[in-house]
């Protein structure tokens, strides 16, 4: 499959990493929400992309997305060390508190779909104690279990009828972006699958300090706040990821090599 090229993207253990800094592809988002089109946002960290590598269906979402953010550090260094030196980190917590502060300027409002109705009425608490101009559109809590056909006609036509520019998704990987991908020209706004800033948001789970974020150790921040849940996913996607990211800068490094050699 070919990466797109109208956003500049750099392929990382062969995924496209959309290569803008964080207020550029935030700018691109509102543009597209204030014509309300209908866009897929990726927030691609480490258990993503190498999900990715062994599941065709994942790994065609990543390549027929619109913009594809490295959330994760690992993602930005290695962006960083293959030519792109002054990528910065575009995580979902901050791409929903940018845009959310932005949005109501644009006359864009944001409908929030996904996790449970007692996260989402804390959230939107929340939101209009820090937000108080942000238009919510629409916050509809999803079951675990897939939607019927039936259920399904419902949520798009709740979205529609809303005028939503922005629909931030809380589904967890795979599930938000493999949602999207199949909801890409139903629904007409821009999905953003946030994964697991909905809880963070609503004070359920803590987010890592900054220091620990820039670090790129918030991996084992969370791991220590859900052991359960991310021990088998950690132990299974970092190792992997490791080891392709290892080829392609080698790779990489030879490349650069020859190519001095024949300049030369």
């Amino acid at each position: 499959m070919k990466i797109k090229t109208s956003i500049p993207a750099q392929s990382v253990i062969g995924f496209p990493v959309t290569a803008l800094p964080f207020d550029q592809q935030i700018s691109v988002i509102l543009k597209w929400a204030k014509s309300r089109i209908s866009k897929v946002v990726c927030v691609a960290n480490v258990h993503m992309l190498t999900e990715a590598s062994w599941d065709p269906a994942l790994a065609s979402v990543l390549y027929n997305a619109d913009i594809v953010t490295p959330d994760g550090m690992p993602l930005v260094w290695m962006v960083r060390l293959l030519g792109r030196y002054s990528q910065d980190r575009v995580a979902g917590m901050d791409i929903m508190m940018s845009l959310c502060d932005l949005a109501p300027s644009q006359n864009i409002s944001v409908f929030f779909l996904g996790s449970e109705a007692e996260t989402l009425n804390n959230m939107r608490s929340r939101f209009e104690r820090e937000f108080p101009n942000l238009n919510i559109a629409g916050m509809e809590p999803l079951p675990f279990r897939p939607l019927t056909p039936a259920e399904d006609t419902v949520v798009i036509q709740k979205i529609h009828d809303s005028g939503a520019g922005i629909v931030f998704v809380s589904l967890g990987c795979p599930k938000q972006e493999f949602w999207m991908g199949q909801h890409k020209s139903r629904i007409q706004a821009v999905m953003i699958g946030v994964g697991g800033v909905f809880p963070i948001y609503a004070g359920i789970h803590k987010r890592a300090p900054s220091f620990i974020r820039e670090s790129g150790l918030e991996w084992l921040y969370r791991l220590a706040q859900e052991p359960r849940r991310l021990w088998g996913r950690y132990r299974k996607t970092i190792p992997p990821f490791l080891w392709l990211a290892c080829k392609q800068l080698l790779s990489s490094q030879g490349k650069v090599q020859i190519s001095s050699r024949v300049k030369q």
